[in-house]
This record gives structure tokens, C-alpha cells and sequence, in this order.
């Protein structure tokens, strides 16, 4: 791990720099460029910020889904291999029409919503009506 600033404060300072001093600087399409700039760093912060509670949430959820027993895993790559595979396990069972009504379909509904909104949080959480 690397001492302060870390990388989530550099993504700030370098979007705040773009936002604050490089954006009222410039107009047209090159005002748009820092602004498309600026906000992919934004996603960037938010993604690292909340990449491993979205993983074990989503992790957590698939696995009481699929019925998977046993531990959650406990480093990130493994977290993110662990999703990848539950995932894969899901969409199989969607492929063979195991959603398509019932208690587990119900279920598959409410994970893809949480899913979503999740991941809008990251993309663009004024779509969720969040700052």
C-alpha cells in the first residue's frame, strides 16, 4: 500500500484541477473534452472508493441465490473472481429458463435491481437522484 496521497486522492485532485481551473478556461468542444474528463475521474474515485462493499454485496447476493455454501472470499481479486463465477452460474441458469417465473425468478429480479442501482452509483448517481 502506498502512503497519502492515495490513489482515490489523486484522481480528486486532478478532477477537481480539471473541473475548477481547466473547464471555465475553455469553451466549446474542448470544454466539453474536460468535462467528459473530469467526470470519467469522478467514476474512477467512486469505483475504487466502493469496488470491494459492491463486490461482497453482489457476492453475497448471488451466493444466496445460487444456494452456494461456504465462505465469502477474502482478497479483492479473489472477491472479483468469485462474482465472475456466480455470474457465469446465473446467466446459465437464466440461458435454461430456470428465472422465468417463481420464487427464484423473484429473486433474480430483486439481485439485477440491487445490481443496477449499484452500479448506477458508480456510472452516474444523479440518475438515482444522488449528488
Amino acid at each position: 500500500m502506498q502512503d497519502r496521497p492515495t490513489a482515490t486522492e489523486l484522481l480528486g485532485a486532478v478532477r477537481s484541477f480539471l473541473e475548477r481551473e481547466v473547464v471555465p478556461a475553455f469553451e466549446g468542444r474542448r470544454r466539453f473534452h474536460a468535462l467528459v474528463a473530469a467526470n470519467v475521474l469522478a467514476v474512477v474515485e467512486r469505483e475504487l472508493a466502493g469496488e470491494e462493499r459492491q463486490l461482497l454485496g453482489e457476492w453475497r447476493r448471488l451466493a444466496a441465490l445460487l444456494g452456494v455454501r461456504g465462505d465469502e472470499p477474502v482478497r479483492l481479486e479473489l472477491l472479483r473472481d468469485g462474482v465472475r463465477a456466480l455470474d457465469a452460474e446465473l446467466t446459465r441458469r437464466l440461458r435454461e429458463g430456470d428465472a422465468d417465473e417463481g420464487p427464484f425468478g423473484e429473486g433474480v429480479r430483486r439481485h439485477l435491481r440491487a445490481t443496477v442501482v449499484e452500479k448506477l452509483r458508480v456510472a452516474n448517481p444523479r440518475h438515482l437522484g444522488e449528488p
